[in-house]
């Protein structure tokens, strides 16, 4: 459905703006009046990362007048792979200056807040009531479900954006017109079930093909030009090369912008979408080694069976020595409880823990009582007991 401007027009473009947006004005559909609503905007980017990086750039590019950035993290290498708004020079720099310095490359006509923080319930009522339009890229489920709510609370709509391997997802959200992120979502996954980018992996150039949708959105939001993704999930596979549309109405039972809803301000997020499940807490909770200590039964010749339930192409990349494989699928299953000794001591490990703890708690309930994790995983390894092998 088509919806009326977002924002009102700047008073004019300077002659050295009307040169820069020149292709803009020609397009009968944008023009004058349609890049002076992008001079007037107020963006804000909720991540400077796979999905940041492609936004931003074009964002900027379009001629948005301020752009914010939302970002705690810095930059490493492995981001580098898909993350083009940072280059080989900014390893180790602040992500959210890092794309300050790109952008004012690009546009030195743009205004760009950053802020160097962590998004949470506490602080982005006020960061978002800044923007007129938010555009996320997240890539973990507490966060999203903490933009949707909010920008329900605020009457403030959103371009969101997912990746994943080789598929990507693409929608509006704005509770005033059309359903929320909760209408087509109303529960987030169970822990563990839906893998991260950084368990799973991502197609580089997918977060070209998804943060370009997610701009073009915000440009058809921000002029009220063409039809928004509003009510529609736009769905990107890479492998086959299509392009398909899923409906999504408004839920009257939505908890935060149905008829009668039931989330009326903000929640523990993390808590919501159980980061970790219960049981894997609760197995985690006396039964965590660290990497040190695992070297030492290593080094003692410990009666220990060492087994990494992550995926085999990450055991290609990095492994801790003497440790078998087995993914975590496989003990989710019942496949792999017949192969466990019983003679000695199970130690689990994954990436960071997190898969590890839900496997322990799968073979606490099994019977193997003495079985531990290593908290921090492999990377935690590799940052403390040998440096000079690879992490990603």
């Amino acid at each position: 459905m088509s919806l009326p401007p977002l924002v009102e027009p700047a008073a004019e473009l300077t002659v050295d703006e009307v040169r820069r947006y020149s292709r803009h004005l020609i397009i009968p559909d944008v023009g004058m009046d349609g890049q002076k609503r992008l001079k007037n905007a107020k963006v804000l980017a909720v991540g400077a990362g796979g999905l940041g990086s492609p936004a931003l750039m074009y964002l900027a590019a379009a001629g948005v007048g301020t752009l914010g950035i939302v970002e705690f993290d810095v930059v490493d290498e492995s981001n580098l792979q898909r993350q083009i708004i940072h280059s080989q020079a900014d390893i180790g720099k602040s992500k959210a200056l890092s794309a300050k310095e790109t952008v004012q490359g690009i546009n030195p006509y743009v205004q760009v807040n950053i802020h160097e923080e962590r998004l949470d319930s506490s602080n982005v009522l006020e960061l978002f009531a800044q923007y007129d339009l938010i555009v996320d890229g997240t890539d973990n489920f507490a966060t999203r479900y903490l933009v949707n709510d909010a920008c329900v609370l605020l009457n403030k709509p959103y371009v969101w954006g997912s990746i994943y391997r080789f598929d990507g997802q693409a929608s509006v959200f704005w509770s005033e017109h059309g359903p929320c992120y909760r209408c087509l979502y109303p529960e987030p996954p169970p822990p563990g079930m839906v893998p991260s980018c950084a368990e799973g992996g991502v197609l580089g150039v997918l977060c070209a093909s998804i943060g370009s949708i997610q701009v073009t959105e915000a440009i058809k939001v921000l002029t009220g030009t063409g039809e928004p993704l509003v009510g529609r999930l736009m769905i990107y596979d890479a492998l086959e090369m299509t392009y398909r549309q899923v409906k999504v109405r408004k839920d009257p039972g939505c908890a935060v912008c149905g008829e009668n809803p039931t989330v009326t301000e903000l929640i523990d997020y993390e808590a919501f979408c159980g980061v970790v499940s219960d049981e894997a807490q609760a197995a985690a909770k006396d039964s965590t080694i660290t990497p040190r200590q695992l070297k030492e039964w290593i080094d003692s010749d410990e009666k220990i069976d060492i087994i990494d339930v992550r995926e085999p192409n990450e055991y290609e990349i990095v492994s801790i020595p003497g440790a078998r494989l087995i993914p975590k699928n496989e003990f989710l299953l019942g496949n792999a409880l017949s192969d466990l000794p019983q003679d000695r001591r199970i130690v689990l490990h994954c990436k960071t823990g997190v898969r590890s703890a839900e496997v322990l708690a799968v073979l606490k309930d099994a019977g193997f009582s003495d079985a531990v994790h290593v908290g921090g995983g492999v990377i935690g390894w590799v940052n403390q007991i040998e440096p000079e092998k690879p992490v990603y």
